[in-house]
């Protein structure tokens, strides 16, 4: 681990803290190594920023199982990792709401500012964004990393460095509740009891949902997701023959209309279970993205105007995340059931507890 002072220590130190700051390298499929990690200068709107907690999500796994992830392929070796916190070590010369030693989330897109999207608001779906550990853009479970910061977010005092680190998946579900307009008149449907599915029921539950039933094929997964604030869980099969009879179920664990279809898995049958069920007027908000080509039925969906809409990744929602677990008003820390520290043989081994499944939900590092 990097023992880096802060910057008033002075240059020598300095430049031996940027020689040994070491990061978890994807060298290959399956491979990763602890090796070092040149850090860039310092710009004067920029922090470095000692890393201190680093979640494992689905994409990284699929990086190392594949190299590549949907369109994104990994080309020479990446440092991986994207859902983290830290604490400040240096700031440049014009930041103005940070210093050395306050706790930060942050934010992993820096998007251009310059397109259209990014000037209509929208700086997730910006063509130019550089995202952490999205090739050929290094990510973050590294000593210690610089990022702009207004993209680096103080974390309230009663906030934890790896609740800080799940402002990046909880970003997900808050997003996914903006886009279909959650509120306390809302029922809602999440399909997928995994990370995902699970941020989306406390998003929907903060948000204020009337109702919310998930469904898996999972019956631990489907416990947790009632012990985190579904109010029913709905067990379902990969079957697409059984479609009908699990909408009746869905439909009668709602006890009413489904007003939005989570569906955080975007499979053929997850997709046409959404369409289904949710309601003549609902919305079906599609948040994973399981299979890129799908076949549903549509049509018929569309007769009964149920809108579809789909999300990608977040925009401006570390704030509200922060907020809501400033006040309690979803509480993160049952989603961490593992914690690895930063050493060659526990990131393989958290990585390999990640991609196996079971009862892992989120992979912690602490750095």
């Amino acid at each position: 681990m990097g023992k880096g002072g802060m910057s008033s220590q002075g240059g020598a130190l300095e430049a031996h803290v940027e020689q040994e700051n070491m990061a978890a390298w994807l060298v290959g499929v399956n491979t990763l190594r602890i090796q070092p990690f040149k850090l860039p200068t310092v710009g004067p709107n920029d922090v470095r920023v000692k890393i201190k907690a680093v979640g494992i999500c689905g994409s990284d796994v699929h990086y190392l199982k594949t190299m590549k992830c949907a369109d994104f392929v990994v080309q020479e070796p990446m440092v991986i990792g994207h859902e983290c916190a830290g604490i400040v070590d240096e700031v440049g010369s014009l930041v103005k709401n940070l210093v050395p030693g306050d706790r930060v989330a942050l934010e992993p897109g820096i998007s251009c500012w310059r397109c259209e999207q990014c000037k209509g608001g929208r700086y997730n779906l910006c063509p130019d964004m550089k995202f952490f550990a999205t090739p050929p853009v290094h990510g973050s479970l590294a000593n210690q990393i610089v990022h702009p910061a207004d993209l680096c977010f103080k974390l309230p005092e009663n906030v934890s460095l790896e609740e800080g680190a799940m402002c990046e998946p909880l970003s997900v579900g808050v997003h996914a509740c903006r886009r279909a307009n959650i509120g306390p008149e809302t029922n809602v449907l999440v399909i997928g009891a995994g990370p995902i599915g699970l941020v989306s029921v406390l998003s929907a539950r903060a948000f204020g949902a009337a109702r919310i039933v998930i469904v898996d094929v999972d019956d631990e997964r489907l416990s947790i997701a009632k012990s985190l604030g579904a109010d029913d869980a709905v067990k379902v099969s990969t079957n697409p023959q059984d479609l009908e009879d699990e909408v009746s179920k869905i439909s009668k664990a709602m006890k009413g209309g489904v007003d939005v279809s989570f569906d955080c898995v975007g499979f053929n049958k997850t997709m046409s279970t959404a369409l289904s069920a949710t309601r003549p007027g609902g919305k079906v908000c599609l948040v994973g993205m399981g299979h890129g080509v799908m076949t549903v039925p549509l049509t018929p969906a569309a007769a009964r105007e149920v809108d579809v809409v789909g999300i990608f990744r977040y925009k401006n929602t570390w704030p509200l995340c922060l907020e809501f677990l400033r006040t309690g008003k979803i509480d993160v820390k049952p989603l961490i059931t593992h914690r690895f520290g930063f050493s060659q043989k526990e990131i393989e081994e958290a990585f390999e507890t990640s991609a196996r499944g079971g009862n892992a939900i989120k992979v912690m590092f602490n750095l």
